[in-house]
């Protein structure tokens, strides 16, 4: 890859709006996993010393989708004492708006099926394996879905522009995009899909160490006049950034956003605050692995074929992100499935929990259309 760009090819979507970064480009071609990592984690300063000094997004809010268990060697690399096998997350979508030149726009990150994500292969084994009794009252809490908590924030299925997610695993797009023969109609009719081109084409032909996660057939068919195709870094619109962070998949992404309150990254390369800042943790183990191997972060590391350019994409995560205002030896990294304190986990309760994210004031449809009509941004309260 000489530089970021959109991969436009017959057939998909073209996004020219969006703005190609360039400055993390060379640092990924560096040679060699510990001069990679250094050259990268220059670059995110350069970066973060930009993008902290520029615009803000216009608003922000966290929805939560469904709870799920998840194993606790995965969640933490095993490196946690506690014999419980099991942590429970609770999965969030995080629906973004920015402006764009001049124009605002809706974002939707992580807008999972959670039904259709029970085909995935490791969790249709879990269902099996624990009956759905377990599964489904346990281990699974199911909320309000998004479009119900879209319409209560006044943000029609029709005026959100983009969906993306941090990676493809248990995703089923063909719900999302609709499909080409007519059969499923799209979820957002009029937003575009950004994903990263070889997260897209890996898809096709899985290498075994991935296959477990992805649902097989969850692209086919659909409608690709609606994907754009990324080859890099992206600059969305004002205060909002998609970075490249290869390694948890080939084509894994993270979405940054700027807030009164500093720069937030999403991310699912941890599951709880503790990923990024093992030394300040409480959970019995974290802290002695980080300090005994000399490590700044702690993989979640469900697909380890690639852990040393994971840990390099969590490093470059830490480094752009600000620090928690509450507890500053942590940063601002949002889990988009992030570890919830459960009796079902004892000793894996996270030393800080998001929960949430709220900023600034959703636009609403109407407003939004008007916007669109006037160029002028307009809030109105959710």
């Amino acid at each position: 890859m000489q530089g970021s760009h959109i991969a436009h090819r017959e057939g998909f979507a073209r996004a020219d709006e969006l703005t190609a970064i360039g400055e993390l480009d060379a640092a990924w071609q560096v040679e060699g996993q510990g001069p990679k990592l250094r050259a990268v984690r220059k670059a995110a300063e350069g970066l973060r010393e930009r993008v902290v000094r520029g615009p803000r997004v216009v608003s922000v809010r966290s929805l939560p989708v469904t709870t799920v268990g998840y194993p606790s060697k995965f969640a933490f690399w095993g490196a946690q004492l506690s014999p419980a096998p099991w942590v429970i997350m609770t999965h969030r979508a995080l629906l973004v708006q920015f402006l764009s030149r001049g124009k605002l726009e809706t974002l939707l990150f992580n807008p999972t099926d959670d039904v259709a994500a029970r085909k995935t292969p490791f969790f249709e084994r879990t269902i099996r394996q624990v009956g759905d009794y377990i599964a489904f009252n346990l281990l699974a809490k199911r909320f309000d879905t998004l479009e119900h908590q879209l319409a209560g924030l006044g943000v029609t299925p029709e005026s959100v522009d983009y969906v993306a997610f941090d990676h493809f695993h248990s995703q089923d797009l063909r719900g999302l995009l609709g499909t080409r023969d007519g059969a499923r109609a799209a979820r957002f009719p009029s937003a575009k899909l950004l994903a990263q081109r070889v997260e897209w084409d890996d898809w096709d032909d899985l290498h075994p160490l991935q296959r477990a996660w992805y649902v097989a057939d969850g692209k086919a068919g659909v409608r690709t006049d609606r994907v754009v195709l990324l080859d890099g870094d992206f600059e969305l619109g004002d205060g909002a950034l998609l970075l490249r962070t290869p390694g948890h998949t080939r084509g894994n992404q993270t979405l940054f956003v700027n807030t009164p309150d500093g720069i937030w990254g999403v991310s699912e390369n941890g599951v709880a605050a503790d990923n990024w800042s093992p030394h300040e943790s409480r959970i019995a183990g974290l802290a002695r692995t980080a300090r005994m191997q000399d490590l700044d972060v702690v993989l979640n590391a469900n697909t380890p074929e690639q852990g040393a350019r994971q840990y390099t994409s969590m490093v470059l995560e830490k480094t752009l992100v600000d620090r928690v205002n509450r507890a500053p030896g942590f940063v601002q990294m949002f889990p988009s499935s992030e570890v919830t304190p459960s009796p079902l986990a004892p000793g894996l309760s996270p030393s800080i929990v998001h929960g949430g994210l709220v900023y600034g004031e959703v636009t609403h449809a109407e407003a939004k259309r008007a916007t669109r009509e006037t160029g002028v941004a307009a809030a109105a309260p959710a």
